[in-house]
């Protein structure tokens, strides 16, 4: 049975990655809409098997300037409620934890490049334990809080919560949010240096040693992050 994955994109170099041809190996058609562009609060959209929400240069927070976002906040509000399944990456996380009624606020940090997160003892028993110390790609300045009687599942020295799921009263998961890429093709990351220079400039990173260390977490960080998104397709049963 064929299944839709509608993917709701801000920038076009912040796609899916790796993820997209995972998503089609497990039988889902792959659907794009952008932000600004496209429709986003639709009926297909709406029923979607699977939402995924990517990441932008942008704040969940910036609505005056970026009147989208209301209607993405909505499309997940109407989500949750009935509970089909939502993955959020980044600025899609947060606008969970919004739409799950959380707080985003500027860290006054940039977290960004590789560096390992803390998993929670809730983390560590949830479809993120295959991450273990293996570095995630950072890429972020705003933090959101945990949506009450949720728990967080993983962290990092300057942004407490990192991830969190959405459950049913069965404890079937239907949403989750990852603060960090888990979706970045390592072969694309030069998009990204060419990009966000300033951001590499202003957070004191090297881009020579970012573009390396691309490379060296390739591999691993590839592994890990298939076994999350299978895990979690898996426990929500698609």
């Amino acid at each position: 049975m064929t299944r839709t994955a509608y993917a709701i994109r801000h920038v076009a170099f912040e796609d899916l990655g790796i993820y997209e041809q995972l998503l089609e190996d497990r039988g889902f058609t792959v659907e794009y809409r952008d932000a600004g562009i496209d429709s986003l609060n639709i009926p297909e959209v709406q029923e979607a098997d699977l939402l995924i929400i990517l990441g932008a240069p942008i704040s969940v927070n910036d609505t005056q300037s970026y009147p989208f976002l209301f209607e993405e906040v909505e499309l997940i509000k109407n989500r949750l409620g009935s509970q089909k399944p939502v993955l959020g990456i980044c600025l899609g996380a947060q606008q969970i934890a919004m739409a799950a009624g959380a707080e985003i606020s500027a860290s006054g940090v940039l977290e960004l490049g590789y560096s390992p997160v803390e998993l929670t003892e809730a983390g560590k028993n949830s479809v993120l334990a295959p991450l273990g110390n293996t570095p995630v790609l950072h890429w972020h300045g705003d933090q959101f809080s945990i949506p009450a009687d949720r728990e967080t599942l993983a962290t990092t020295s300057d942004f407490e919560n990192q991830a969190f799921t959405l459950e049913d009263e069965a404890g079937k998961p239907f949403a989750l949010a990852l603060q960090f890429h888990l979706e970045v093709d390592p072969r694309k990351v030069e998009q990204w240096l060419i990009a966000y220079t300033a951001d590499i400039v202003d957070s004191g990173q090297d881009i020579a040693v970012f573009r390396r260390e691309a490379s060296q977490y390739a591999e691993d960080l590839t592994a890990a992050s298939t076994q999350v998104l299978n895990g979690w397709l898996d426990a929500v049963g698609l």
